[in-house]
């Protein structure tokens, strides 16, 4: 029998099919086992791509941080010109939180941290040099970087308004300013996309206050305040 012209396997194949099994049944449904069933491979041959099921799960997270947009980090205008970061933050927010949304099994894992992912590092990396190039101090940039990535993580964690049951009767008694609570479901996107688009714009005004405050203070008394 000739042999197949292209591997049966590969990694890309393997992360493919295990972040569709996670999808569609979510973490708890990802073993080595299922993941050869759905394949039609031996457990075994797995392991000649991953070594362990950590290994896997590092590389399927990684591929949904390689859906996020860093295209807003790249050079734009003069080259002596400030970046502007807020747009950019703004961008990248909405793009990494729509990744986060098409995937929600595997945020309770990315939340860790970028360990030794590459594209996560990709991101990381990104985001702090646009804050380093607008002129935040290193320290700023590494917290404001960690907030964003607290920001978008949360809110992708759940549905807030999807946790209101239908049942009008459930609130009228107890909870006078509830009343309408049990419509919330029905409501889910557009009350989970108007908190985030909500809260992310209170972020980054407070953020462009204290950028005006510590980077480009302006003349007079307390200028420069808060340079820590």
């Amino acid at each position: 029998m000739a042999r197949p012209r292209t591997p049966l396997l590969s990694r890309d194949r393997i992360v493919a099919a295990a972040l569709a099994l996670a999808d569609a049944e979510g973490l708890d449904a990802l073993s080595t086992r299922r993941l050869a069933t759905e394949l039609s491979v031996s457990g075994p041959s797995l392991y000649n791509h991953f070594a362990t099921k950590d290994e896997l799960l590092d590389a399927v997270v990684d591929s949904v941080m390689g859906e996020v947009d860093l295209s807003m980090f790249g050079p734009a205008g003069p080259a002596d010109a400030a970046p502007d970061w807020r747009t950019a933050l703004r961008d990248w927010a909405r793009s990494y939180r729509a990744a986060l949304a098409a995937h929600p099994s595997i945020v309770p894992v990315l939340a860790q941290g970028p360990g030794r992912r590459p594209n996560a590092l990709r991101l990381a990396d990104a985001v702090f040099g646009c804050l380093v190039d607008a002129g935040w101090p290193r320290g700023q940039a590494t917290r404001i970087g960690a907030l964003m990535r607290y920001f978008v993580t949360g809110s992708a964690l759940a549905s807030f308004a999807a946790g209101f049951p239908e049942d009008a009767g459930l609130y009228a008694a107890e909870y006078p300013h509830l009343g309408e609570a049990h419509l919330l479901a029905e409501h889910r996107r557009s009350i989970d996309e108007g908190a985030f688009e909500t809260g992310l714009e209170a972020l980054l005004d407070g953020l462009e206050l204290r950028y005006l405050r510590t980077v480009h203070p302006g003349p007079g008394p307390g200028a420069g305040a808060g340079q820590v």
